[in-house]
């Protein structure tokens, strides 16, 4: 988890440079990681963020009506950006970092910000990205098949 302003510099300017979306700025709850090497050589950077206030098949999943969203918002998080940076060639090292991610994320939104984090959600462009890290993980989560 980035902590310290360096850290921080180097997540802002990795994801400037090689993310397709790029960085800006954050607003709100967030948390950043950057992930290294056993060299410590930067692999990786995540972004989580504010969740999406209104996605149906999301608050449809969850039986969610507009009280309860409104209410419970704040413990989902939102995968803003993923990169692995292009160099980086390695078999299944996105499922494996968002499995790594994902089990701690919860306790370090709670030392950030006091409470638990019980969902994370994000979205593909499915014209770019397959989404495959995704797919297997939420199979891996849900127990299915």
């Amino acid at each position: 988890m980035v902590k310290d302003k360096e850290l921080l510099k180097a997540v802002k300017c990795l994801l400037s440079r090689y993310h397709y979306l790029g960085f800006t700025r954050t607003v709100g709850e967030n948390l950043k990681y950057l992930v290294f090497d056993e060299k410590d050589n930067p692999v990786a950077c995540l972004l989580f963020g504010s969740a999406a206030w209104k996605i149906a098949p999301r608050d449809n999943f969850i039986d969610w009506d507009e009280v309860r969203r409104k209410a419970k918002l704040h413990l989902i998080t939102n995968n803003m950006r993923f990169l692995i940076l292009l160099w980086v060639k390695v078999p299944h090292l996105a499922s494996h970092i968002l499995g790594r991610v994902a089990r701690r994320i919860s306790s370090d939104w709670i030392k950030r910000y006091s409470h638990p984090i019980y969902m994370l959600e994000t979205f593909v462009e499915k014209e770019r990205f397959q989404g495959t890290c995704y797919l297997l993980f939420q199979l891996d989560l849900c127990g299915r098949e």
